[in-house]
């Protein structure tokens, strides 16, 4: 199938991104609710046609109390849409630390970015102004609703109004 479907909590705050199938058991065991489905795809079986969830919501309140993104080197990859951030090619990418490690640099959001293994060799021990290496980017810490909207791949056009800037609300940093 490889569609996605947006889980919302039970007040309407967008959640996570499951699939297809585990939507559907969801809805079918009646945890969740029907919100938007597709309207020119179905799920069949041998004897029936149910619809295919484009959004559901959880019939119980799940509590997170950390709604962030993991830093994780396919997540800063994500961020910065699988490009080399001093040269913008998309071969052999590594992470490279804008303020050098031995330089007290730490891991982190607004230090990491994608580089590839010839810029980061060139960069070496040095910040990118010392080297004259300009950044594309500067790093930043991605919200979560701007992680499910700008980097979990299609977006479905009813979508939309869950994860649009103007839900500040759930925007945690």
């Amino acid at each position: 199938m490889g569609k996605k479907v947006l889980v919302l909590n039970q007040d309407y705050s967008a959640l996570t991104i499951c699939s297809v199938e585990k939507a559907f058991i969801l809805v079918f065991l009646d945890k969740a609710e029907l919100v938007s489905e597709s309207q020119s795809n179905y799920l069949r079986s041998i004897s029936s046609t149910f619809p295919m969830p484009s959004i559901i919501r959880l019939h119980r309140y799940v509590h997170l109390p950390f709604k962030g993104v993991i830093l994780t080197r396919q997540n800063i990859f994500k961020r910065d849409g699988h490009r080399c951030q001093y040269c913008g090619t998309h071969e052999d990418l590594t992470l490279d630390h804008v303020l050098p490690k031995s330089r007290g640099g730490k891991s982190s959001w607004d230090n990491l970015v994608a580089a590839c293994r010839r810029c980061n060799a060139r960069k070496g021990d040095y910040t990118p102004e010392e080297a004259e290496m300009a950044l594309r980017q500067k790093p930043y810490r991605p919200s979560f609703i701007m992680f499910l909207r700008d980097f979990s791949g299609h977006l479905e056009d009813d979508w939309h109004p869950y994860l649009s800037k103007k839900m500040k609300a759930f925007d945690y940093e």
